[in-house]
């Protein structure tokens, strides 16, 4: 008997070692890359070639950052095409969190005849690829007139199936309880939505949020598609222009690369603490 239970608690601890193992490697893959990169663009080119690697530079090389604000042509067109892909990704972003928060709350919480398949056909969306629209999708901005504008680079990308899947399966453990006694008070939909629903949805509207967000902010094709002008160019853009045409200089690379992942970053240590958070279905269910 006792050797048995030796037999388990050894195999428990062979097996929680390996998964502390597994999650160590899996860090590790995820942090060098991102480590390299910060620290590759303190350093001039010639330090990043060496063999082997230098992980702490010996002092920040500013140069690489101001070239890569400079640009290749010296126009300092990185400001604007960085302001480009903030208004692009957050205004998908936004738009994507209030229509998804409306479909999701519309099919967790109303019954009407065909939710089931209307919530079957939103999803069946996800299987269709990007690139099987993308001409025809490409063919109708051109018909509107949306090339070369913030429209054309928005209007496609303001829902999306799953953020509309997120928030249903968030929103459909929401207690029905709390909006029953809301509606007996007296309170209209509308206000209920708006001061009860979305507070409580504070780590599913952070995840959406985020994911929208990097979506758009790391989306390459289609600004490639319907931006000609170098004013209207995205960050991708900006980016696949800068390698084509200074390819030589690795620690300008990677200024630009970092530059370019500050407002991600931001962005995911703004919102974490709501992935967790509790603070709003306590509040809802105090109100």
């Amino acid at each position: 008997m006792n050797a048995n239970k030796t037999k388990t608690w050894d195999l428990t601890k062979l097996f929680t070692a390996l998964m502390w193992l597994l999650l160590i490697v899996a860090c590790l893959l995820i942090i060098v890359p991102l480590v390299f990169m910060f620290t590759a663009s303190a350093m001039p080119a010639r330090d990043i070639l060496r063999m082997p690697y230098p992980w702490i530079p010996s002092g920040f090389y500013w140069p690489n950052f101001w070239n890569a604000l400079r640009g290749p042509e010296g126009d300092f067109i990185f400001l604007r095409n960085a302001l480009n892909s903030l208004i692009v990704a957050g205004a998908v972003s936004f738009f994507t969190v209030i229509f998804s928060c409306l479909a999701g709350y519309g099919l967790a919480k109303f019954k009407f005849k065909g939710r089931n398949l209307v919530f079957m056909l939103i999803m069946a969306t996800m299987m269709i690829p990007f690139e099987a629209i993308m001409i025809p999708l490409y063919m109708v901005a051109m018909r509107m007139g949306l090339q070369d504008t913030y429209t054309g680079l928005i209007l496609p990308f303001l829902a999306n199936a799953f953020g509309v899947f997120l928030m249903r399966q968030y929103l459909i453990t929401f207690p029905d309880e709390i909006l029953d006694a809301a509606r007996i008070d007296g309170a209209s939909e509308p206000r209920i939505f708006g001061t009860i629903v979305l507070p409580s949805s504070g780590p599913a509207i952070a995840t959406l949020a985020i994911l929208a967000f990097r979506s758009q902010w790391d989306s390459l094709l289609w600004p490639l598609l319907v931006v000609q002008s170098d004013q209207m160019k995205t960050i991708p853009l900006y980016i696949t222009k800068f390698m084509a045409e200074t390819h030589s200089d690795e620690g300008i690379m990677m200024a630009v690369a970092v530059m370019a992942s500050i407002p991600m970053i931001t962005l995911f240590l703004t919102l974490s603490k709501y992935f967790i958070s509790k603070e709003g279905l306590t509040s809802a269910t105090k109100g």
